[in-house]
């Protein structure tokens, strides 16, 4: 590979419209990217999808693109109507039975599957432990660390089982923050100790499970690094989740288009500082100039040495065998199996079930 697709292979990015248009067809061509990530204003319908990600796949350069989303449930849910969309974490938690979150991952890990998504940014791993959180709430399983590992695991086999990669968040934990990490900066005054034994505790279950990808937090812990948030801190990333917790997977950051981050520094001096820190896919949703500006810049700090080949290297070698385990070998969508899979009979019982079950623990 040449130095620019090396480096692509280490972006996550989004883009406007629900189609591959010239110009996203041509900024695809020279960038190449690892991965992309599609929203709500990418989707129309199940058939929709599938036209759109097997064209995008076609423009894969030297390995199938990492097809990304954000479907947790709830409020947090990408797809449209015609899929089972399942209530939140927290709603989930309420039946009281692990089965039932590996049931609803494995639901929708064949539906994402079906129109070609590979990846599903969830579970959230977060501890609901402060109830003004503005951003988690009951994206969060629970208040308690055990269930949260209990569900977050159970979660992370349904995915897995099914041939979709489980992303946990918010590493090291967004559920004691006070602000909304989108708008501003979280600090959270935390004791290490305290960080070691509540919010960390869901991940370290998770890594031992074999969770294979994760996200950072743009949130500030003080007690882990006095200066950074823990995107940019090579104390967390680096020093902390691959060394005392013994993670191997791929880090994600979270969006560095988010106030936490961009309202601090350039999008390229953002990227170079995350990878610095121990990030091996950096995750751009919205603006094409900031995500050319991202990888430009990445680029030009391996040519300068701020960044060494050997870090290179790491990141590409942990991306490439998670491509190998999930996504190769790479088959297309076929769209006369969608109408079988997508918002199927069997789908819409278990969510009545869990509606119901849930309902009646309330």
């Amino acid at each position: 590979m040449t130095l620019r697709e090396k480096v692509g292979q280490l972006f996550m990015i989004g883009f406007d419209g629900t189609e591959l248009s010239p110009e996203l067809n041509a900024w695809l061509h020279a960038y190449q990217p690892g991965g992309i990530i599609l929203f709500s204003r990418n989707l129309v319908d199940a058939h929709q999808i599938a036209q759109l990600t097997n064209s995008l796949q076609e423009l894969a350069a030297s390995s199938p693109f990492l097809m990304a989303i954000d479907q947790e449930g709830g409020k947090v849910s990408r797809l449209p109507s015609g899929f089972t969309i399942f209530p939140p974490a927290a709603t989930v938690a309420a039946c009281g039975s692990s089965d039932f979150a590996y049931q609803a991952a494995a639901v929708t890990a064949q539906e994402l599957r079906a129109v070609g998504f590979n990846m599903n940014m969830a579970p959230v791993l977060d501890i609901h432990t402060n109830p003004s959180n503005p951003i988690i709430g009951n994206r969060a399983f629970s208040a308690d660390p055990e269930t949260v590992c209990t569900l977050g695991n159970a979660t992370i086999s349904g995915l897995h089982d099914h041939g979709v990669i489980a992303c946990g968040k918010h590493f090291p934990g967004h559920g004691e923050t006070t602000k909304d990490s989108h708008k501003e900066l979280p600090v959270v005054t935390l004791s290490k100790e305290r960080l070691e034994r509540i919010e960390l505790h869901p991940f370290r279950s998770a890594i031992a499970h074999g969770l294979q990808a994760l996200m950072s937090a743009h949130v500030h812990y003080p007690a882990l690094d006095e200066t950074v948030p823990a995107t940019l801190s090579h104390t967390v990333m680096a020093t902390l989740l691959r060394g005392e917790l013994g993670f191997s997977g791929v880090v994600l950051s979270d969006d560095l288009e988010m106030n936490a981050i961009a309202e601090h520094m350039t999008m390229g001096d953002a990227a170079v500082r995350s990878i610095q820190a121990g990030v091996d896919l950096i995750l751009i949703c919205h603006q094409q100039a900031r995500q050319a500006e991202a990888i430009e810049a990445v680029e030009e700090a391996v040519k300068a040495g701020a960044i060494s080949t050997n870090r290179l290297d790491a990141s590409l070698a942990r991306i490439s065998a998670l491509k190998q385990r999930f996504l190769t070998p790479y088959a297309p969508v076929d769209d006369h199996t969608i109408a079988n899979i997508v918002g199927s009979p069997t789908h819409r019982t278990l969510l009545a079930d869990i509606q119901r079950i849930a309902s009646t623990q309330a």
